[in-house]
């Protein structure tokens, strides 16, 4: 009989099983939680039925429900060791100050009114699973709720284009436009250590305006999120750079005249706006350090990866 210390193998799984009826709890609770990200998904990709009362998405949620708690309950013992595992983890960031438990409620719970919001949800999902370098670093030096962060930008926002007026229903997009000025005409390059790749967080690069190009985009990323605007970070051969979203073609050629007519007339003249149009249509502009205006040159226009925040 195989003993690990001075328990045996059966004595050890005994006294670490979670007896009924918690393991049910445990694992219906999970469910929940799976079930609600699939339910929004479902909801926004199916047919509606427009029976009374929304009882064709009662029953679709239900359904789900049924279908996640047969094959938890059919992978009991893994998803119950993948849950203490996991708590665990949390035990330890909690304690160390990283990734709490609290972290993990304001994370999903940021996740799914994204994802209510969204026409198309499972983009969201796939945008969190996809490759990307330094992905959870760069996630986690982006420190919009720091008041520090928000302070400065609101500082940018006015000190540029307070005073611009007939563009209320862009008023993000342009403060957004404010912080790019204000960072892009301050901002020095510094190189990494040589041999390391070092990710500052938002508020080290807030002392000094300056680092590599993903600082920068970190940066700039936490700036416009922490006051409502939408970004992403590309990926390219051996840099990173942000985007704003701008919307759809009609947004872009409001956006053009105002940066080219009245925000960076002199950045801008006689050179083009620079974005890209993902898969759903949606206008991204160029933001990257290099650039003097939004939608400045590309440094190489290559996407190799793309990290949404939403």
């Amino acid at each position: 009989m195989v003993k690990i210390g001075k328990y045996t193998y059966q004595q050890l799984k005994e006294k670490f099983r979670i007896k009924s009826p918690w393991d049910m709890i445990i694992i219906f609770a999970l469910n929940i939680l799976i079930t609600i990200p699939i339910f929004i998904i479902a909801h926004h990709n199916l047919i509606t039925l427009e029976w009374a009362h929304h009882t064709d998405r009662i029953l679709l949620f239900l359904l789900i429900l049924a279908v996640i708690q047969l094959i938890l309950r059919a992978m009991r013992r893994i998803t119950l060791i993948s849950v203490i595992l996991y708590c665990i983890l949390l035990l330890f960031g909690t304690l160390s100050g990283r990734y709490t438990f609290q972290s993990v409620f304001e994370d999903y719970r940021s996740m799914m009114y994204t994802m209510d919001d969204d026409p198309y949800p499972q983009d969201i999902i796939i945008g969190k699973l996809l490759p990307f370098p330094n992905k959870s670093k760069i996630l986690d030096a982006i420190e919009y709720q720091n008041p520090r962060i928000r302070n400065f930008a609101i500082m940018a926002i006015n000190k540029h284009f307070k005073d611009v007026k007939g563009y209320h229903n862009y008023f993000t997009i342009i403060q957004s436009f404010a912080i790019f000025k204000e960072i892009n005409s301050r901002w020095n390059y510094v190189a990494d250590p040589k041999g390391h790749d070092y990710i500052a967080k938002a508020t080290e690069s807030l002392q000094y305006l300056s680092g590599d190009c993903d600082d920068h985009s970190v940066f700039m990323a936490a700036c416009i999120k922490s006051i409502g605007g939408t970004t992403r970070l590309i990926h390219t051969k051996g840099h990173i750079y942000p985007e704003l979203l701008i919307g759809n073609r009609n947004d872009l050629e409001k956006m053009n005249y105002a940066i080219k007519k009245i925000l960076f007339k002199k950045e801008s003249k006689g050179k083009t706006l620079n974005y890209h149009i993902d898969e759903r249509g949606k206008i991204w502009l160029n933001l990257d350090y290099t650039a003097k205006y939004p939608g400045g040159p590309f440094m190489d226009e290559e996407i190799l990866g793309a990290l949404t925040l939403d």
